[in-house]
């Protein structure tokens, strides 16, 4: 598919995935959810990538939801099929760690697209929220879902219900985000930040996420087994030997992801 809305770059290791619409603050028409759809799929199968970097284009708007216009025109059975959701469902489910690098407003669809992201890092200029509810509709891809699991059930109702708008450094007292930046510097945060997993194991790195998504869903037991099974797996690994020698060594590892 030829991209249109959406640029990728490649810098080292870290793919940064822009929506670039700018002109109506990167809203997700039909179109750009598609691509995006396009692009999960092939920055997950890109093996140079390792962490990938999702913003938007400009300094207004990392994704100001979706296009209202395109919401009022969707049938009953679009609706049903819910491809936004299917979509960042995808997105939550790769396995490479991924990081918002909130430059804007998120709202709505583009609060989502960030809940679906491993991490989140926001500039202090930025206002989030779940606004649906005034549309007579509500959060439907995977807000709320992912905002209770993330911030809790309380606050998610209360953010949902009211459609508070919020800005950054209530979002990071609430656990909404990680962390918040001086304006204009969210990207390259999130680019410090990858380049800090990109020093760990590779295959660990994975794991980590895959057990900590699974368990999150599941109780603890459950969840304390995964982890077991993962580590087993782990400890067979050349990159656990290769650690857990440059510890001991006192010099940095060299991880193969084998």
């Amino acid at each position: 598919m030829e991209l249109k809305n959406i640029c990728i770059e490649i810098d080292e290791c870290i793919g940064i995935v822009t929506i670039n619409r700018p002109e109506v603050r990167n809203a997700l028409d039909w179109q750009t959810v598609r691509e995006l759809a396009e692009v999960i799929n092939s920055v997950e199968q890109n093996k140079k990538i390792k962490v990938v970097i999702f913003t938007g284009a400009g300094e207004k708007a990392f994704v100001a939801g979706a296009d209202v216009a395109a919401l009022k025109e969707r049938t009953v059975l679009e609706t049903y099929l819910n491809e936004n959701q299917a979509i960042l469902n995808q997105l939550a489910a790769m396995k490479k760690v991924t990081i918002a690098a909130i430059n804007g407003v998120a709202l709505g669809g583009g609060c989502e697209l960030a809940l679906a992201c491993d991490l989140r890092i926001a500039s202090d200029n930025v206002k989030l929220g779940q606004p649906e509810l005034t549309l007579g509709i509500l959060p439907g891809a995977g807000g709320t879902q992912r905002l209770s699991r993330l911030v809790g059930l309380g606050k998610a109702k209360e953010l949902i219900f009211t459609g508070e708008i919020i800005d950054a450094s209530e979002a990071l007292r609430i656990g909404l985000v990680n962390k918040v930046v001086s304006k204009g510097e969210a990207l390259q945060a999130a680019k410090e930040m990858a380049h800090k997993i990109l020093l760990k194991g590779p295959t660990a790195v994975c794991f980590a996420k895959e057990v900590i998504n699974l368990g999150i869903n599941t109780d603890l037991n459950t969840g304390l087994y995964i982890e077991r099974l993962a580590q087993t797996v782990l400890f067979s690994t050349e990159d656990r030997y290769e650690g857990l020698s440059a510890f001991l060594e006192k010099r940095s590892p060299d991880f193969k992801g084998r």
